[in-house]
């Protein structure tokens, strides 16, 4: 088995002869799609959309091969500096196509007959609801020369902000225990053993902050101020309508979820203080032990032939095509496995549409973790396959469901697990692990949403300092998490780190986090319920929805995401593996 990915479907180098013709055909197709724009007027409709939607065919596939093959080797080994230079001229090479882009989508947007022509072309009818966001899209734009001042004026103004934060928490140092950590590496001391590292960390982590807290601040408001002004300027009603119609979700959708993670946060406040008292905390969870260790966990280590061993094991029991898939991910070299100098950390999933193939990167060191980590970004290329029947423009979703498939993964292989756990310390773990991840999308992403939703509210009328952003976040954190943590010890200055805030064409960065994650524990547990007749209607459902609202997608399953009963199903499975922590803990540690 390889331990490093192959490109070679898509090119054997730089130097490939086939390399060489697709950059040269993206050159011409950039022109035709140019030219298209310039005379687009003197066209018959019907034969306008169909060459601009044959062109944008063209350009994703061949931008997708160019840019992927850059972009993956540039992820395994950051040193390479001909990848980073052949990304350069590629994303210069696009933005020159984006007045043409512009201009075209007008054009379609105004087109009166537009849903006739759509009737009357199988392709155009299987890019019905693209064209049909064309044209709602169009009434939030500008016009063509407001549309490029307002992409100019954002390199200096909401970038430049955001590169700002970037740089000032990439390079603060921390003070602890005589030498000076990143922020990264001091907030990974979260994990840490030893309670004492863990609180040294936490009080070092809070004490860095204010050496760049008020810079920050300035980023903060300023990000959010040019938000409010273009939102406004296209039409929206505030941010926060705008991110939704971005992700293609309706109010109704985001209320039902809010309304229905409150009611059930008592839940997860229960969690955090049984394992607050586990610890040796009586007043609620300190915010520096929350990722705290309860046990030393299994010793177990797994080579990638074990993981390849119980991931097809275990998916052969749910799907054969996803078991099919995830043994072609190992013997075709998908996958990219250990962590190596100038390889970039954590891990992700990439697919290669038009080649029915994923690349996925992991930095595996033998843990149970990685096996499941694997299998979450192996969900992703299982979305990925299931979409790849679609037109080269049809291979897009949401961010809501685009943790769908990967989230489920979780859920089949964690299940698993806790099914067969040999000794009870071994089952507690594993489910902690999963109470854990689950706290911090539903209580942790609620204080963000809080959070974000306060600063807009006041940004408007007064600029807020840092000491008044970190009193918005108290209050927030204080709303979400209740008397699951102690009232001492919280952390104020979350606004500051997370880049989630700090994005010009991106607010509430934040719900998609809790949808993704309880859409996949509700579909979960529909299959356990209904077993194997669910599956086909699941992999249906991951097929539309890049064609598809989130609400329209979840209707192939029969689900209604504007009514409460789906959130509360999905919220009322975790409250039983609550219950089950809570017994395993207080049987363990006598509490």
């Amino acid at each position: 088995m390889n331990s490093e990915w192959s490109l070679e479907v898509l090119y054997k180098g730089f130097d490939d002869p086939k390399f060489a013709a697709d950059f040269e055909k993206f050159d011409g197709i950039i022109g035709k799609i140019n030219s298209l724009a310039e005379g687009i007027n003197s066209m018959q409709p019907k034969e306008a959309v169909m060459s601009y939607l044959t062109l944008s065919e063209e350009l994703s596939l061949t931008m997708m091969s160019l840019y992927m093959y850059a972009s993956l080797r540039s992820s395994a080994n950051t040193k390479d500096a001909e990848a980073q230079s052949v990304i350069g001229r590629l994303m210069a090479k696009i933005s020159g196509t984006t007045r043409a882009d512009t201009v075209i989508k007008k054009y379609i947007a105004e087109i009166p007959e537009l849903d006739a022509i759509i009737e009357s072309e199988p392709m155009l009818k299987e890019y019905e609801y693209l064209l049909h966001c064309i044209r709602e899209d169009n009434k939030h734009m500008l016009s063509d020369q407001c549309e490029e001042i307002m992409a100019l004026y954002d390199i200096s103004g909401g970038s430049a902000w955001s590169d700002l934060q970037s740089y000032l928490t990439s390079s603060v140092t921390a003070d602890y225990r005589g030498e000076k950590l990143g922020l990264s590496s001091i907030r990974n001391l979260a994990y840490d053993p030893d309670p004492t590292v863990r609180k040294d960390a936490y009080e070092a982590e809070l004490a860095c902050y204010e050496k760049i807290k008020d810079s920050v601040a300035f980023s903060l408001n300023s990000i959010k101020l040019q938000v409010i002004n273009s939102s406004r300027l296209r039409g929206f009603e505030s941010p926060l309508d705008e991110a939704l119609y971005r992700a293609r979700m309706k109010r109704e959708t985001l209320d039902a979820l809010l309304e229905s993670m409150n009611e059930y946060m008592p839940i997860f406040r229960k969690y955090l203080r049984v394992k607050a008292e586990a610890l040796g905390h009586k007043n609620g969870m300190p915010w520096y032990d929350m990722f705290a260790p309860l046990t030393k966990g299994s010793s177990k280590k797994y080579t990638t032939e074990d993981a390849k061993s119980y991931l097809l094991n275990t998916f052969r029991s749910f799907d054969k095509e996803l078991a099919d898939m995830v043994e072609r991910a190992f013997d075709e070299a998908w996958i990219d496995f250990y962590p190596r100098e100038g390889k970039v950390g954590g891990a992700f999933c990439a697919g290669l549409p038009g080649y029915n193939q994923s690349r996925v990167l992991t930095n595996f060191d033998g843990a149970f973790g990685d096996v499941v980590t694997l299998a979450h970004e192996l969900g992703h290329a299982f979305h990925n396959l299931n979409v790849e029947s679609h037109r080269p423009l049809n291979n897009d979703y949401s961010m809501p469901v685009a943790e769908t498939a990967s989230t489920f993964n979780e859920h089949v292989i964690m299940d698993a697990a806790i099914a067969n756990a040999e000794t009870d310390e071994e089952r507690l773990t594993l489910i902690e692990s999963q109470l854990m991840d689950t706290t911090q999308i539903i209580c942790d992403i609620y204080s963000r949403y809080l959070f974000e939703t306060s600063v807009f509210d006041n940004r408007e009328n007064e600029f807020m300092p840092a000491d008044k952003l970190c009193e918005l976040m108290l209050d927030a954190q204080r709303k979400a998490y209740g008397d699951g943590l102690d009232p001492e010890y919280l952390h104020p200055y979350m606004w500051l780190c997370k880049s989630h805030y700090y994005s010009s064409g991106l607010s509430f960065y934040n719900f998609p986090y809790a949808f993704g994650g309880l859409f996949a524990r509700g579909l979960y547990a529909k299959y356990t319920e209904l077993g194997s007749e669910f599956v086909p209607v699941y992999k249906k459902l991951l097929n539309t929805t890049p064609v598809a609202s989130v609400e329209d997608a979840a209707l192939v399953a029969g689900i209604d995401l504007t009514k409460k009963d789906f959130w509360e199903n999905s919220l009322k499975s975790y409250e039983k593996l609550v219950d089950r922590f809570c017994t395993l803990a207080k049987k363990i540690y006598n509490i």
